[in-house]
């Protein structure tokens, strides 16, 4: 999964996922500097990543991006970076509205 998110495409095809769900191999090409079948091969590795999965609607395949493997390593990684800092600034924006915890 590191592998596939490592490029930049990808992650821009993900962030494009992420703003409108279920989208069709011509829609996610719009407006990108790569062929369509540069885009049909980086959603494949993304799809082998499992994070991007599709369903036929009649002629079209629809994509849709997968927020699960993603959730997975912000849960184990992420988040327990970043808890003892959001606990410092809650702390913090107590004591600058006098608050004291």
């Amino acid at each position: 999964m590191f592998k596939a998110l490592a490029d930049a495409s990808r992650r821009e095809l993900l962030d494009r996922l992420r703003h409108k769900n279920g989208q069709t191999l011509g829609e996610l090409c719009e407006g990108l500097d790569m062929t369509r079948q540069a885009v049909a091969k980086h959603l494949g590795i993304l799809k082998e990543a499992n994070l991007v999965s599709w369903k036929r609607q009649g002629r079209e395949r629809l994509h849709f991006i997968n927020p699960v493997p993603i959730n997975a390593i912000a849960e184990r990684w992420i988040s327990k970076f970043e808890h003892p800092r959001l606990q410092a600034l809650s702390r913090l924006k107590k004591n600058l509205e006098g608050k004291q915890s």
